[in-house]
């Protein structure tokens, strides 16, 4: 996995014209059964991938964290919300709630994340790849594909699966 981690941010600077050019002719033209299509794609990819023995996403980046976000984790460790921020989070340039650092906080050495049932939502949604219309977001999956291999791997079979 750590060869993979290390070769991916170069494998999809290569990628990142086709990729990007892709989506653009799929948001053009949507074929019939794309949702399912990218669905069916998603579901064979993660079978395959382990996230516990990647967890790059919570090692390089950190998620956007909601007011709703905040209100549970904070009431998971019985902490103030405002305390919460003060402790776990900063306000970035798009003035959002992010992590203060990264690798994210939570995330333990054998990759599990100790806030899992209470984790934000874009963490439960990334890589964002089993999204309905994914052709919607095409430039975000495109940047998480230098991120995490799933994302790579999805786009590259759906690239395989999908003639646009």
């Amino acid at each position: 996995m750590e060869d993979i981690l290390r070769q991916l941010p170069e494998i999809a600077r290569q990628r990142k014209k086709e990729n990007t050019d892709f989506f653009k002719r799929l948001r053009k033209k949507k074929p019939k059964g794309l949702d399912g299509t990218v669905q069916q794609i998603h579901d064979q990819v993660f079978e395959e991938v382990d996230c516990l023995k990647c967890a790059n996403c919570c090692k390089t980046t950190g998620p956007l964290f909601t007011h709703n976000d905040i209100n549970r984790i904070a009431k998971h460790f019985r902490m103030k919300p405002g305390d919460f921020i003060d402790q776990f989070l900063r306000v970035d340039e798009e003035d959002d709630f992010v992590l203060q650092q990264t690798p994210c906080h939570f995330l333990g050495a054998d990759n599990y994340c100790s806030i899992y049932d209470v984790r934000p939502k874009a963490c439960r949604e990334y890589p964002h790849t089993d999204r309905r219309k994914l052709y919607q977001i095409g430039s975000l999956t495109v940047k998480n594909t230098s991120i995490c291999p799933a994302a790579l791997e999805i786009v590259e079979r759906m690239k395989a699966a999908i003639s646009v």
